[in-house]
């Protein structure tokens, strides 16, 4: 395959990995630049453009707080360079073997970041190691905190459905649609598009799952860390997600939504975490009734959600104090109710070497991508065997919703007679 592709918006120039088998796309324009009237508002096609666009280079994140300052996290995934800060940040990336035999199934990453912050060019994220089991990843960009989620009345009047906010969400459906119409130029298969993400990003994904608007988008989801079941239902309504919105627009002192789409992108950046209560995501999905149209756990028990293979699990040292381990869980032994599609249960358990971190919320993603050698701490032999058992299984999945395949230890669906998770260890 020839490192220009022609989407249907214009030609991408990429680059060919070091082995020469991979080609990387990097920066491709997914929609028009959410800036100035186009804050706050749905992403928008993307303007043809002449010629041949270079995209060897990751594009900006959305507007955030310097991720390497943070402590635990800041050394383990940010501590390298990452792209700057704009509001022109819809854009998405494409790892895809330079040689391949056919249509090939691809993998939707959805980065986390408490949709707050993170990137799609976090350095655990690479494609290269799925290209070369034959399945492209796609990872993307889309809006965070405040300019991804923001709703307010005067929002409302602008959308004939009457609805505001989770835009962040909005991009990721608009980007999956991108890939639906590009993705054979790369030699994807359309029809063969798996949702995975990973906290925020898992949330995205069943968010995506429970929306009218993703129907028949895609063939399967993995959903990592960040959901299922859980007993309590967290997910803001209409009120819920205005009240922090208003909130923002009193801490910067404007009082039309004109006035807002005029305070700098560094000050708006600053103030959706000044109004953030601590601990809270004050920034994410809520129900509207249009994209979301009710709580997603409800819609999952409801049978109201698209009936699709899924592969569920979470971290031994998880957030929420066991939580996720139950909702995740929940969430096969409601499809088993419902008689839907095959779900496969995970855990990931792996004590990391190096500190008493354990294993972490994050921590399996440095083994999903097989990235192991970009982290500071001392792999041992396992490890890389665990990363090269991992990836597989998520491969596999991608081509054919189900995790087996040979040379690996056999992932028995949730079922009736089996309800043991698949133990990475």
């Amino acid at each position: 395959m020839d490192t220009v592709i022609k989407t249907k918006k214009g030609a991408v120039e990429g680059l060919v990995s070091e082995d020469g088998q991979t080609l990387i796309f990097r920066g491709i324009p997914y929609a028009q630049a959410p800036v100035g009237p186009l804050r706050f508002a749905r992403p928008q096609e993307k303007e043809p453009w002449e010629g041949v666009r270079p995209c060897k280079a990751f594009g900006p994140r959305c507007p955030q707080a310097d991720l390497a300052s943070m402590d635990f996290y800041g050394k383990e995934f940010y501590d390298a360079m990452v792209p700057p800060c704009d509001e022109d940040c819809l854009y998405l990336n494409i790892w895809a073997p330079r040689e391949s035999a056919g249509p090939l199934p691809v993998l939707f990453w959805i980065h986390g970041g408490a949709f707050m912050h993170g990137c799609s060019s976090e350095k655990e994220f690479d494609g290269e190691g799925f290209a070369k089991k034959g399945v492209i990843l796609v990872s993307i960009n889309y809006r965070v905190n405040a300019f991804g989620f923001f709703a307010h009345p005067e929002l409302e009047k602008e959308n004939p459905e009457g609805v505001s906010g989770n835009y962040g969400i909005l991009d990721q459906i608009f980007a999956l649609k991108w890939v639906r119409e590009n993705i054979s130029a790369f030699g994807g298969d359309p029809e063969k598009i798996t949702l995975c993400g990973q906290s925020a990003g898992c949330m995205s994904v069943q968010t995506i799952l429970s929306s009218p608007l993703a129907k028949g988008l895609m063939a399967g989801a993995i959903l990592q860390s960040g959901t299922g079941l859980p007993p309590r239902r967290s997910t803001p309504d209409r009120e819920q997600a205005q009240a922090i919105s208003r909130r923002l627009m009193e801490h910067l002192g404007v009082s039309t939504l004109e006035e807002l789409r005029r305070v700098p992108a560094e000050k708006l950046m600053a103030a959706t975490y000044a109004v953030q209560d601590p601990g809270v995501l004050g920034w994410r999905p809520h129900a509207d009734g249009w994209l979301l149209p009710g709580q997603p756990e409800d819609l999952a028990e409801s049978g109201a959600i698209h009936d699709i293979p899924t592969m569920i699990g979470c971290t031994g040292d998880d957030i929420g104090d066991g939580a996720l381990r139950a909702g995740t869980a929940a969430w096969c032994e409601n499809l088993l109710c419902l008689g839907r599609a095959p779900a496969y249960l995970y855990f990931f358990d792996r004590k990391l070497p190096g500190d008493s971190a354990g294993s972490f919320h994050s921590s399996e993603l440095w083994y999903v991508f097989e990235t192991l050698p970009r982290c500071w701490r001392p792999w041992e032999e396992h490890d890389y065997e665990l990363s090269q058992a991992m990836s597989a299984c998520w491969a596999n999945f991608a081509k054919t919703g189900d995790p087996n395949g040979p040379g690996l230890p056999r992932w028995e669906p949730y079922t009736e007679g089996h309800k043991a998770p698949m133990e990475f260890i």
